[in-house]
């Protein structure tokens, strides 16, 4: 079975949490290749509810092993007291592999990243303040620190005291703040050590060996399309690449070994922190998707932009991601519009246009031109088959499907883990 990967087909937020553990109970390894404790993932079993943010969701399925791949960028305080929460919930996370290779988040990235957003001011991007960015500069730049650096305490002295040879200047003198000790940096990550070299290994060398015995392996996107460093609303985006192409570079895994692409799309859409949002609502209905949606981000908790279906967006994400199939979350959510507005296309300068602009400045100035679907009022959350759907709810789906160029194969009529309706297998 070849490699699968599931990711946002929008801001993120779409639930790529729900849909990863419907396909744990099928997979075998479930890996985040891309981002860090930035990014978040909420599940529902049963009468519980989980958080992650670095984990990959899978690790809530018994018989699947859990991977962080090279391409994550880990906060190690933050990596340890997740799995101490997991443990203390009685769930088992001794299966995790951690990829030697993956970029250690230290306080002094947490540290550069919250002053120059502070410093930018009106500009600034939306950050979380967490150090991703800062960890991802370092790591192009090459002056990054890797896991397996915390066990040679020489080469990683070394590395921190030249990496911060720079950031101290940048701190004291454009910045105003105090120095960073280097040795209290070396002494925080040794700390780390022995509590995470159980974990780790090469994690690519063990997902091509799944996959030549036959395994199958599941790719989980940390944040969604349009935040995407490269093919997202730059810049305004993420320091990584959630899109698809992202899951080779951040697992070691080539594009060849990959039969599936899988987009999750909510049924409207949702943005958090700053860029720009066309179909993005400032009136009741916003602040109705927001309550019943329950949109406040996981990782951030900040309230989340709420607006409109956009089928620019989702086609644009088709196209860079080479999507097979779409799983549509939160349709409930719709439930109890009259007529539910889509954005079919965008108006730019008094012209019609129907695909994404690569223009950053016709982005911004682009107005949602609407197509009016009828909406529904009954409850959806019982609803196993497709059949089971009023037919206005099944005529969204179809349209949506039509509109965004992939098919719809798993549809979330509610938040728990059974609450769902699948069209077309996954696997």
């Amino acid at each position: 079975m070849p490699a699968l990967v599931l990711l946002g087909a929008q801001w993120g937020d779409e639930g790529k949490g729900k849909a990863t553990d419907l396909l744990g109970g099928s997979v075998d390894y479930v890996v985040r290749y891309q981002g860090g404790n930035n990014a978040g993932h909420t599940v529902v079993v049963g009468d519980q509810k989980y958080a992650l943010h670095l984990l990959p969701s899978g690790i809530l399925s018994p018989d699947c092993v859990p991977v962080i791949g090279n391409g994550v960028v880990v906060d190690p305080a933050v990596l340890l007291s997740e799995l101490r929460g997991l443990e203390e919930r009685g769930v088992d996370t001794s299966k995790l592999l951690l990829s030697g290779n993956a970029h250690l988040i230290t306080p002094y990235h947490t540290t550069m990243d919250k002053v120059s957003e502070r410093f930018l001011g009106k500009r600034k991007i939306g950050t979380t303040g967490r150090g991703i960015g800062p960890t991802y500069a370092d790591k192009i730049n090459r002056v990054g620190i890797r896991v397996q650096d915390l066990f040679d305490e020489s080469i990683l002295a070394q590395k921190v005291e030249a990496a911060l040879d720079q950031k101290n200047q940048v701190l004291a003198k454009l910045y105003n703040r105090r120095a960073i000790a280097a040795e209290q940096v070396v002494e925080e990550l040794l700390g780390y050590a022995d509590r995470l070299r159980g974990y780790v290994c090469d994690t690519t060398l063990v997902l091509n060996d799944a996959l030549d015995e036959g395994k199958v392996v599941l790719f989980e996107g940390g944040q969604g399309t349009l935040l995407d460093v490269d093919h997202g609303t730059y810049p305004f985006v993420t320091s990584s690449n959630p899109t698809a192409g992202g899951a080779c570079t951040g697992s070691g895994v080539g594009p060849t070994r990959i039969g599936r692409v899988i987009g999750i799309l909510k049924a409207y859409t949702t943005r958090v922190g700053a860029g720009p949002f066309p179909t993005e609502l400032f009136d009741e209905d916003g602040e109705k998707l927001r309550a019943i949606g329950g949109e406040r981000g996981v990782t951030t908790g900040r309230d989340r932009r709420c607006g409109w279906f956009d089928a620019v967006i989702a086609r644009y994400a088709t196209r860079v991601n080479g999507l097979t199939d779409f799983f549509l979350t939160k349709l409930d959510v719709l439930t109890g519009w009259e007529r539910i507005p889509v954005c079919v296309a965008y108006e730019i300068d008094g012209r019609r246009v129907d695909e994404l602009p690569y223009s950053q400045t016709d982005f911004h100035h682009a107005k949602p031109v609407y197509e009016m679907l009828p909406g529904w009022s009954e409850d959806l959350s019982m609803a196993k088959t497709f059949e089971d759907l009023p037919k206005n709810a099944r005529d969204y789906v179809k349209a949506l499907e039509e509109m965004s160029g992939a098919p719809v194969s798993a549809i979330g009529v509610g938040p728990g883990r059974d609450e769902t309706i699948q069209l077309n297998s996954f696997l």
